[in-house]
């Protein structure tokens, strides 16, 4: 058996799997929701305290399992540095104690092996990653070596609904908040245009996405203030390739006032049926991008099954739209089970064996907050 910690970001996880069959022997997480709830989004000095806490105690109730265990699992990357640490400390202090080795695991490596909790992976495999960091679409080989194929330039697919979210004045996090409100609202209301659209780059940007929802939310806050996207020519256009700056200006005609704000307040005055369909508008925008550029990653691939993993994964419409279009490929859709969809330890123990029976051990166990997945191998 094997035991995994997994404390990346901000949640508090241990579990043990047997290496033989993957069968889950024990698992728990506590989740630091609450605690980082009000201030919109993770606090990581906050999130560190939380783990040195809570680490201790989560991994003192597995101790009937300890004289079972082969080997002690962590993430040691990517993650904020801040946290990592205190499930790195808890690992090294549990190895030493026990006379096990490590086993390092890449955090990202986890969400891909939440599709095979239960039996061997499968490969070859395409794979989109959507959570709270990261947004990627990945290539993995039969031998099991990862292709970054394409990623976000700026926003992640998660992050964009946690500031969207923090905007209409939502809860933390954002994406369970927009999901249910958008059921109560109009997705045509706003004409949010698509980003990227037309070119044929394979990659990601939701950071315009999010700036139409904010010109949206401070019109409505302040009427005064109308708001104008605009293409900059000032470069000139040529091709379709080519990148299109765009400037956000006010409209001159009906004034500015001194006293209105760029930012929307997060204690937002915006009617609660116009917030239901900025947050509708903005989900079916958000997932339509994502189809988008999958259609590209599909038309140069040949995949006979594809992944989809992540906590943002867990977004219903998102899930609706892509089985839609892996249906119209003849491809096999895997998702991983909803209640492993977000950062857990029962995925980082699932990938700790299959490097347990490579003898995948970690003499040197390292920190490392930002890695890349490009040539990486995970089997």
């Amino acid at each position: 058996m094997i035991l995994a910690i997994e404390s990346s970001c901000d949640d508090s996880s241990v579990a043990i799997m047997k290496a033989s069959d993957f069968s889950l022997i024990h698992y728990e997480k506590i989740s630091q929701e609450k605690e980082h709830a009000k201030y919109g989004g993770v606090v990581p000095e906050l999130a560190a305290r939380l783990h040195t806490a809570a680490l201790p105690k989560v991994i003192l109730r597995a101790k009937e399992h300890f004289k079972a265990l082969k080997a002690i699992a962590v993430t040691n990357e990517p993650g904020l540095s801040v946290s990592l640490l205190p499930g790195i400390v808890a690992a090294k202090a549990l190895a030493t104690a026990l006379n096990l080795p490590l086993i390092s695991v890449n955090h990202l490596v986890g969400h891909i092996y939440s599709l095979f909790l239960e039996g061997p992976i499968k490969l070859p495999l395409g794979v989109l990653l959507v959570s709270g960091g990261h947004t990627m679409i990945l290539g993995i080989s039969k031998t099991g070596v990862i292709s970054v194929l394409g990623a976000t330039s700026d926003d992640s697919f998660g992050e964009s609904f946690d500031k969207s979210a923090k905007m209409l004045g939502l809860g933390y996090p954002g994406g369970p908040q927009i999901q249910n409100l958008a059921l109560k609202g109009d997705d045509r209301a706003y004409d949010f245009s698509l980003p990227l659209k037309g070119t044929k780059r394979l990659e990601y940007s939701f950071s315009g996405l999010k700036n139409q929802v904010r010109l949206a939310c401070l019109e409505l806050e302040n009427s005064r203030i109308p708001y104008s996207v605009i293409p900059r020519l000032d470069r000139g256009i040529s091709s379709e390739n080519s990148r299109i700056s765009y400037s956000v200006i006010p409209r001159l005609d009906r004034g500015i006032s001194s006293e209105n704000s760029r930012i929307p307040s997060e204690n937002s005055r915006i009617p609660s049926q116009q917030k239901a369909n900025i947050a509708a508008s903005f989900e079916r925008v958000a997932c339509l991008h994502i189809i988008d550029r999958l259609k590209l990653a599909f038309s140069s691939q040949k995949w006979a099954r594809f992944g989809v993993v992540g906590g943002a994964s867990a977004n219903l419409r998102l899930r609706s739209m892509l089985e839609s279009l892996c249906a119209s490929y003849d491809c096999e859709l895997l998702f991983a089970p909803l209640e492993y969809c977000s950062d857990n330890a029962v995925m980082i123990a699932r990938a700790a064996v299959a490097k347990y029976h490579n003898k995948d051990f970690c003499q040197n166990l390292e920190m490392h907050p930002r890695s890349s997945l490009e040539n990486l191998k995970i089997i």
